[in-house]
């Protein structure tokens, strides 16, 4: 199967900690790692260990982070295609309290992928199985329409509105205002909307409601959890699974990150054709 992700990468620095600072505390951090991590990137190295492959169309800062981030992905199983941007590459810090819950700091602009850019090789969408659309503008959104499967986040809503492209499926959420997707807000519809709501399951348009997929084992951190359910919803779909069960698996995919340390320890690896 070919799998493709359109979308942004930051470079991000974790901190476990006991609880989230209150303004004016200090505290210590348990634990601190960093790895490229973002949108784009958990979506990609999703679909990577879903498929066996995945292509990711980025961009990278042209720095030491960005050089990084692409070396990293690449081990992942990520045939990375970035366009180098000036700009140094977007970072971001994360706290990840006691109960796993994650808090985002994003440092820099978003370097989102251009359509109109020749350095990427934009013509390898066509005739892929599945694309996910993270981030991009609307002629990269148009190109990922190439794809037999088009799905794409509620965080890029403006973009959607103005490419009016036939999405297969839109994934959005109930709980980050970021994400929320309400009835007209694009033309033409999108094929299926799936409305997050993370431990309460969430909601899909046709379908109703659904029920969240068991936790594998202790809550361990959040980061990740969305992007590997649309990136589990981009699978299923691709492999001609009804909506309902698409739905479930990504759900599965989606608890399973919330059991491993960062985004990537714990998410699903390849399954049965």
């Amino acid at each position: 199967m070919r799998v493709a992700v359109v979308g942004h990468v930051e470079w991000v620095e974790f901190a476990r900690v006991e609880s989230v600072p209150r303004a004016g505390e200090i505290v210590h951090a348990l634990e601190t790692w960093q790895e490229a991590a973002g949108g784009g990137a958990v979506a990609a190295v999703q679909l990577a260990k879903l498929a066996g492959s995945a292509t990711l169309f980025t961009s990278l800062g042209g720095d030491e982070l960005g050089r990084r981030a692409r070396a990293q992905l690449a081990e992942q199983g990520v045939a990375v295609r970035a366009m180098a941007d000036p700009s140094p590459q977007r970072r971001a810090f994360c706290y990840v309290d006691e109960a796993g819950e994650r808090t985002i700091t994003v440092l820099g602009e978003k370097l989102r992928p251009s359509g109109g850019d020749s350095r990427l090789p934009w013509h390898e969408l066509a005739g892929v199985d599945a694309a996910y659309f993270v981030s991009g503008d609307e002629e990269a959104l148009g190109a990922a329409r190439a794809a037999r499967v088009l799905v794409a986040t509620a965080r890029e809503l403006r973009t959607l509105q103005s490419a009016a492209v036939q999405l297969d499926a839109l994934v959005g959420s109930g709980e980050d205002e970021g994400e929320l997707f309400r009835p007209g807000d694009l033309d033409p519809t999108p094929g299926l909307v799936v409305t997050t709501s993370g431990a309460l399951g969430g909601w899909a348009q046709p379908g109703g409601p659904f029920r969240p997929a068991p936790v594998p084992g202790p809550i361990a951190d959040a980061y990740g959890c969305g992007d590997a359910f649309a990136a589990g919803l981009t699978f299923a779909l691709a492999r001609g699974e009804a909506p309902e069960h698409a739905v479930a698996f990504a759900a599965r995919c989606g608890a399973a990150v919330l059991t491993g340390r960062g985004p990537y320890t714990a998410q699903l690896t390849e399954v049965p054709s």
